[in-house]
Parts: structure tokens; C-alpha cells; sequence
């Protein structure tokens, strides 16, 4: 079980690697520095903000509503 947090960074992980996307180029086409996506990415941020998911998701060229169709975000697979 992952938290949110964990999700959040495996989430981001996936479709970079799906996407054939770099952490750069995200944090270009999504508004949020490189350094903040690092952070998200290594955890290191304990309470991302909804918005930020919305400009991640963004980035992706994604609704958030795609980008939450994973099943790391299932109820089950979470740690609340």
C-alpha cells in the first residue's frame, strides 16, 4: 500500500516513462519548476496541493481525471 504521496511520484514516474517525457520537459509544458517536480517525485514534499496535481496533469496533456484513472489511486491500494 502507497500513500497519496508515494502514488502521486509513482503516477508521474509511469506516464514520464510512457510518455517518453523527461522531468524537464514537464515541469516546462506543466508551469511548475524542475525543482518542485524533483520534490515530488522524491517525496520529499509531504502535502502536495490539489492544484499542482491539476497542473501536472496539465503537463501530460491530461484531464485529471485521466491521470487519477490509475489504480495506484484505487481506495484499496492506498494507505489514508
Amino acid at each position: 500500500m502507497n500513500n497519496v504521496n508515494q502514488a502521486l511520484a509513482l503516477r508521474i514516474k509511469q506516464l514520464l516513462k510512457q510518455k517518453h517525457m523527461t522531468r524537464y520537459r514537464l515541469s516546462m509544458n506543466s508551469g511548475i519548476t524542475h525543482s518542485t517536480l524533483k520534490n515530488i517525485i522524491h517525496e520529499t514534499v509531504k502535502d502536495n496541493r490539489f492544484s499542482t496535481v491539476i497542473m501536472i496533469a496539465s503537463g501530460f496533456d491530461m484531464t485529471v481525471s485521466e491521470f487519477l484513472d490509475s489504480p495506484l489511486f484505487d481506495e484499496d491500494n492506498l494507505n489514508i
